[in-house]
Parts: C-alpha cells; structure tokens; sequence
C-alpha cells in the first residue's frame, strides 16, 4: 500500500507541516474510523512522525516505510478482504486534539485487498471546535494564571464555564453554594452545553425543584493530557492555580458564599478521583466531595496491576494479558498492552507518555521529568517492565497512602464530607482499589471515620450519574447539616 497526501487549499492556512500522520483500518462500515478506538479488535491505527511537508506539496509515502502501529500485521499484508481506512493529521504536541486549529482528517475510503493499492486522499476536514452555547444562565470564565505563566515560561490561561442557578437573575442580594465539577478524562468546560441542549435537563435545571447552586465546569486541558486539576511535575501548578487563583476569582465575580464549607467537588471517572483527590489535598477548601466510579484511588491495583510489586504492566504472573476493560458481565474488552500500543501510535515521541490519553495523562501526573522535559515512563512503552523507581514517585498521589499517612491530621478536617459511590462490575476494575479504601476507612480510629462509601452490584463504569444525582446529594448534606453549611 503506498499513499499520496494533499491538503485541501482551505486547509492550508493554518497548515504548519510537522506532525502526527494517522491511517486508522476499521472492518467497522457504519462509522468514521477515527472516531473508533483503536483499542478494540476490529480497529487498527499506523502512525509516522512527518516534518517539514509544505501545504502545496503530495507527500508521497511508499510501500517500504516504517510505521509504528497496534497490528501484528504490515500496510503490505492486510489480512482482511473489504475494510474502510481514514487518515487523521494532528501538529499539536501540548494542545487537546479535540479543539485544535492544526487537527485534519481525510474521507473514508473502502477498500479491498485483492490488488495493491495507491491511495490518493486529500485533507479536507477539520478537527472538532466546540464553543459554549449562548444561554442567560451559563457564563464563560477565563483566567490568566499567573503560576502557570511562570512555570511554562509564557502566558497561561484556564478556561471554565459558570451555570448559574435558575434564580440567580431574580434575587440579586442572594449568595450560593458552589459546586466545581470535574469531568470525564479530557472533558472540556464546553460540556456545560449538554444541560441547556437537553430538554429533560434544562427543564429540572430552570424548575423551582433544582438546587440553587452555582457550578462550575472545570476544564481538562493539560499539555500532557488531562491535568487532573492537582500540581505535578509535568503538568505544572495546576491545584495552586485552582485554590489560589481561580476559586478566589470565582468568589470575586459570582454571588458565592465564599466559604469553604458552601464549596462542593464532584464527579465521575477522571473526575470522580479529582474530585476526590482535592478534598483530601485541600480539606480546609472544600465542604464535601461527591465521587462517582473514581480512577484508582490505590496504586496497589491500578486497575489489575500492583505497581509496587507486580513487574511488568502488561502480563500478570501467569503470563497472561491483562485486561483493561470488561463489559458488566465479566468479559474483556481490550488489554492494557493494545490500549498502550494505540497510544504509543498518538504520541509524537512514539511512546504513550506523549500520547495525551488515558495512560499518558496518569504517567504524568504521578511521574517525576525526565532530563529531557518529559514524564518519566513508569513502565516501558513496548514491553510493560515497571520501573520501580517511576513507581516510588507514584506514591505522593496514591490517595490510600495518603489518608493512611495523614489520618491524625486529615481525618477531623474530612468528617461528613466524604460521599462516594462505584459500581461493584466497574468495566474499569475500578471498584478494586476503592474496596481498599473503604476498607481502610472502617478501620480509622481517632476519628472513626463517617466516609459515605455505597457500592452497587452488577453496577458498570459512571452508571448511576449525572449531574442531577450529585447536585442533588449536595443539597440533601446542606439540609442535613445545616452546621456546615
């Protein structure tokens, strides 16, 4: 198989020349492949780093060329009568794929394998750019962060979006709860849209019966992936901007009541474990998290792996592969090894600690920079081998050791403001480390602790949320305990 690329002449202004070229192969006909993961059995991706293609010119790519790649299988041996192939091009190194100015694709092409094939495709399509809606009660907030300027050396800034409650307008002497709500991995400030776009939301948010709470959608940029709102090395001072910077801004521009006690975190999978996370980094902060199917709260299973013991992330001791997801009834989806591969495709270092998904974002949060300004691979990117060295930097953000280390201190200061729940067949096997923590947390003495811990049988990944369920449970501990409000 050999390839001609063009840029279509509207693409071409913002075409830089140096990036990611992407041949996504699906057996999928009902979609874009591109929007399939490459996780799944019946996609496959082949990535090459190109530089310097001028806008104007047909980069030709022939049969001989070097791909990295998720199949076992070349671009010369496609095993497959009739599949459908579509090429993604992305120039961005730190920025989110999904609103970039440089992300292009091409059409989808079906083919066969019973002849060699020369494909000529142009480059015609942009990347998705979401924008907020135009609503009376949501409201764009945007700081430049004077913390995260200094740590990258040029100017920063932090998106959110603001919905107000639906009384916001008619009592303007009144001061509201906040809730700061965290989204999904990568989830972008924009998902505010949804409540407005939704009829069935939108009437609950605009009803008399909706908590009258104002909440903040935080946005999950970070230049490595998702920055999980926390500092890192990689990422930066991401929760000194949140605490320092934005939290007062919010107070200073919105009727809040600016006390920590009216101030709420919650949310689901990424979010779930951030919102999490600053309540136990920051308990002086917040009055109380609502955390829903959380990433591993322990790194003792991190999903299936044990990082401190275990030596290799992608085959357990029997040599077998270890999954990554499974459906409610127990049956594997896809292994960590193909969802690292496909990442190891994405990241323009060939490695996932570049790829800005899933794995790269946890590896660098938790890992400590290399020489080289890049996160430290906390197991290798083509064998699984865990590092233990990467593993031991991993500890600070283990949330189990955390509480373990700090409880004398951390216990009183988080008493009625722990409320969590997952789903005891999370497609994730993220109920594994919480069933840890709330081990952990039955046994606390001095103070016993009052965490709120429901896990729900047969549950999957996220199932029992929305924004509703945790607005709601925040109104419910603002009733029942008013002495924290």
């Amino acid at each position: 198989m050999s390839f001609k690329f063009s840029i279509a002449p509207q693409m071409q202004d913002s075409f830089k020349g140096t990036g990611k070229l992407m041949v996504y192969i699906t057996l999928k006909d009902n979609r874009q492949p591109i929007s399939f993961s490459a996780n799944q059995d019946s996609t496959w991706v082949f990535g090459l780093n190109v530089k310097n293609w001028k806008k104007d010119d047909v980069l030709e790519i022939d049969s001989n060329t070097s791909w990295t790649s998720t199949s076992n299988w070349t671009l010369n041996n496609i095993p497959f009568k009739t599949y459908y192939l579509q090429v993604r091009w992305d120039e961005s190194k730190i920025e989110n794929r999904a609103e970039h100015p440089h992300s292009m694709s091409t059409k989808v092409v079906k083919l066969t394998n019973e002849k060699s094939q020369e494909i000529s495709a142009e480059f015609d399509k942009d990347g998705e750019k979401s924008t907020l809606v135009e609503h009376d009660l949501i409201k764009k907030f945007s700081l430049e962060s004077q913390v995260l300027s200094e740590w990258w050396g040029k100017s920063t800034s932090i998106n959110a979006a603001v919905l107000l409650p639906s009384g916001y307008a008619d009592n303007p002497k009144k001061k509201y709860p906040v809730c700061y709500s965290i989204g999904g991995y990568g989830s972008r400030y924009m998902r505010v849209n949804r409540i407005v776009q939704d009829s069935t939301t939108q009437r609950w948010w605009t009803s008399k019966d909706a908590p009258q709470i104002i909440t903040v959608f935080l946005d999950g940029y970070g230049q490595f992936g998702d920055s999980y709102q926390l500092n890192s090395e990689n990422n930066g001072p991401y929760g000194s901007a949140l605490i320092d910077e934005i939290i007062p801004e919010i107070d200073k521009t919105y009727r809040t009541e600016g006390t920590s006690d009216a101030r709420f975190t919650a949310g689901c999978s990424t979010g779930g474990w951030v919102s999490l996370a600053l309540q136990l980094y920051y308990p002086d902060d917040f009055g109380g998290c609502f955390s829903y199917s959380a990433d591993p709260v322990s790194f003792y299973k991190m999903q299936l792996i044990n990082i401190y013991e275990n030596k290799n992330a992608f085959y357990n001791d029997n040599s077998i592969e270890r999954p990554s997801k499974r459906n409610t009834m127990g049956e594997p989806e896809f292994s960590i090894k193909k969802e690292v591969q496909t990442e190891n495709v994405e990241g323009y270092t060939n490695s996932y600690i570049t790829s800005r998904n899933q794995w790269g974002g946890w590896n660098a949060v938790c890992s400590q920079r290399d020489k080289n300004g890049l996160p430290m691979p906390l197991f290798d990117a083509i064998t699984g081998a865990i590092d233990p060295i990467v593993a031991e930097h991993w500890k600070k953000y283990d949330l189990l050791k955390y509480a373990q280390e700090n409880w004398s201190e951390l216990g009183p200061k988080i008493q009625g403001k722990i409320h969590i729940w997952m789903g005891d067949m999370d497609n994730y096997y993220l109920n594994n480390a919480m069933r840890d923590f709330d081990s952990y947390l039955r046994s606390t003495t001095n103070p016993k602790s009052d965490a709120e811990i429901l896990f729900s049988p047969t549950c999957g990944h996220c199932e029992n949320y929305s924004i509703r369920t945790y607005l709601e449970a925040i109104q419910k501990q603002m009733i029942t305990k008013p002495k924290q409000y």
